[in-house]
């Protein structure tokens, strides 16, 4: 397999509906939703874009429209070139994508990772449960309409519960800036720590106590 010297003209050859995407950097194209799975896969098997480096969506905000657009990252390694494939999602209110688990395993957990951030669904994925936030979690922190500062949910898990029996905590770690100590020590002591680890420490005690 060779990489084509114009990566964007082959791929128009063969999907008509594929256009350039302006890139400061790789060469980009935008692909109909319906056509991902095919284009991704003439990239691997025909242009020799073999390694999905990252799967990831953009929200454009609540006024636009198409609101998210899905975002794959190709890299060729035999040839290190990249390519950047985007998909706008049709439905702003349930945008969702065909997944390419089937094409890249590694996709399975970046796919998992982009609904539970930003809420796009990857239709047929054989495992679409979320992956940083628990199951039942009612937002998609990513999304440009959540808070920067959160927004406060009951734990399901007494494990990561406010051990004073309260039904709603910050995060771990919380009570930032995170500071470090300068000069030289070991890297133990140079790690960055907050200046107030009182719930850290709380957490540290025996229920008991």
């Amino acid at each position: 397999m060779t990489a084509p010297a114009d990566v964007t003209a082959a791929l128009q050859s063969q999907f008509p509906q594929v256009t350039p995407r302006s890139s400061g950097d790789h060469p980009a194209v935008n692909v109909p939703p319906s056509e991902v799975v095919a284009v991704l896969k003439y990239l691997r098997d025909t242009c020799a874009y073999d390694m999905l480096v990252d799967v990831t969506a953009v929200d454009w905000g609540v006024e636009a429209s198409p609101r998210f657009t899905v975002v794959w990252h190709l890299l060729s390694t035999t040839h290190h070139g990249y390519v950047r494939v985007a998909a706008d999602c049709a439905s702003d209110a349930a945008p969702s994508v065909p997944s390419v688990s089937d094409l890249w395993p590694a996709a399975n957990w970046h796919e998992r990772e982009t609904f539970d951030l930003l809420g796009v669904t990857f239709e047929n994925h054989p495992d679409p449960r979320r992956i940083l936030m628990w199951d039942g979690y009612p937002y998609h922190p990513l999304r440009k309409d959540f808070p920067l500062a959160g927004i406060e949910v009951p734990l399901p898990d007494i494990e990561v519960a406010d051990l004073t029996g309260a039904s709603v905590k910050p995060a771990p770690m919380m009570g930032g800036p995170f500071v470090a100590s300068s000069g030289e020590m070991n890297l133990t002591d140079a790690e960055p720590r907050a200046k107030d680890e009182s719930w850290t420490e709380r957490r540290e005690k025996p229920v008991s106590e």
